[in-house]
């Protein structure tokens, strides 16, 4: 196999995170040329559904310092450096969708904050996404003010003065603020050096057991295929410790369902990639596709998201039942009533998000900040993990508040 420049693997995740409709996919495809809305009802229904994925190496110009996404600097046609490669989640910003904006925030290392000018800030999932950074814990973080070219100059001043309204006393109170137009190219340069500056690549410890988070899991073989020609179930995600190699022995937890019980699965690695490229080893950051030996009919349709790989007997524990210490938010965000929050009661059933995974639980036994949960579906983490907790109002899930697993 020809040698990578290992600055053309993802190095770092980055969520594309703001509300319903203000560019998110867009700019994603501005910054990796890639649309990240590839399934049909998506594309049907001009929304992001699922998370999407796309890839930018990012490079630098060493006369003029500009950045950009082009071996030639778009400006002075020097020869350009390159920088790191990164890989955007785009998460849906619809408001029945929050589930999976969860979901996709414990893949995160940082991320964008997509704030359309031509419209008053915040909005109900502006809102709603930033306080899902906030309990999740993802403090690197650029502002984007979008859709530029669609207002005058005074109402983006005025857009801006909203946004550092909106931000002050929260997590992203000191987050640049790049204003751009996506669909125009407009400031391109400026948002991929905040990029650069503001969310670095983490120090990991390559030494530590793998953990890889399931987001997605596939089945590539075409109909009538023959048996020769089929290969195994791909998996979708990204390691958030430690190293996979092609021929390690996996375990996939919880796994599947087998009668009233839940069985983990073992397979074989059979191929990585990342950024398009076949690697014989990988390791964190960026996201990884994970070829297998198992049986697609398992993988298809993302069957296996919200699952964890790693080496058997080294992964963390599968809970059916969850204890945590809970920390409720003061108002539910993303309604426009902002109502206040309501202490959890027995009984009363709630979603959780823990990882990638999601599942939905019956409240036990409530004592001050204990809460003690049956899960319908259980979920493999590590004790000490941050939980998501959301509850029905008016018909949809709404996060009000988070626990940590004991």
């Amino acid at each position: 196999m020809s040698k990578v420049d290992p600055k053309l693997i993802p190095e770092v995740n980055i969520g594309m995170v703001g509300h319903v409709d203000h560019g998110k996919s867009t700019i994603t495809e501005m910054l990796t040329g890639k649309w990240p809305a590839q399934h049909s009802e998506e594309l049907k229904r001009g929304i992001t559904i699922r998370l999407g994925y796309a890839d930018a190496t990012f490079y630098r110009c060493p006369k003029c310092g500009t950045y950009s996404t082009s071996k030639k600097c778009p400006k002075c046609f020097s020869d350009t450096e390159i920088q790191r490669t990164v890989s955007f989640v785009d998460a849906p910003g619809h408001e029945s969708l929050m589930a999976t904006v969860l979901t996709g925030a414990s893949l995160l290392d940082g991320a964008l904050l997509v704030i359309a000018a031509d419209e008053k800030c915040p909005m109900p999932q502006t809102k709603e996404h930033l306080k899902a950074l906030e309990v999740v814990g993802i403090d690197k973080i650029v502002i984007v003010q979008n859709k530029i070219d669609l207002v005058t100059p005074e109402r983006a001043k005025e857009n801006y003065e909203e946004i550092k309204e909106f931000v002050k006393g929260t997590i992203a109170e000191n987050a640049p603020i790049i204003p751009i137009s996506a669909q125009q190219r407009v400031n391109a340069e400026y948002l991929i050096e905040a990029i650069e500056t503001t969310i670095p690549t983490p120090e990991r410890d390559p030494s530590k057991h793998p953990i890889m988070l399931i987001a997605r899991s596939f089945d590539i073989n075409k109909p009538g295929y023959p048996p020769k020609k089929l290969v195994g179930g791909i998996l979708g995600g990204s390691l958030i410790q430690g190293r996979l190699k092609v021929c390690d022995e996996i375990e996939i937890r919880p796994g599947i369902k087998v009668g009233n019980d839940w069985k983990s699965l073992t397979t074989e690695v059979v191929s990585l990639q990342k950024a398009g490229i076949t690697l014989e080893d990988a390791g964190p950051g960026g996201l990884l596709g994970v070829m297998t030996k198992l049986d697609p009919a398992l993988t298809k349709s993302d069957g296996l998201a919200g699952n964890v790989v790693g080496h058997p007997d080294k992964l963390p524990p599968v809970w059916k039942e969850i204890e945590l210490e809970v920390h409720l938010l003061e108002r539910i965000v993303g309604t426009k009533e902002e109502q206040e929050v309501k202490p959890i009661q027995k009984n009363e059933v709630l979603m959780i998000n823990v990882w990638t995974s999601r599942s939905v639980g019956i409240v036990e036994e409530v004592k001050g900040d204990y809460t003690r949960l049956k899960l319908k579906l259980p979920v493999c983490a590590e004790v000490g993990s941050r939980v998501v907790l959301s509850r029905q109002i008016a018909g949809r899930w709404r996060l009000f508040g988070w626990g940590i697993l004991k």
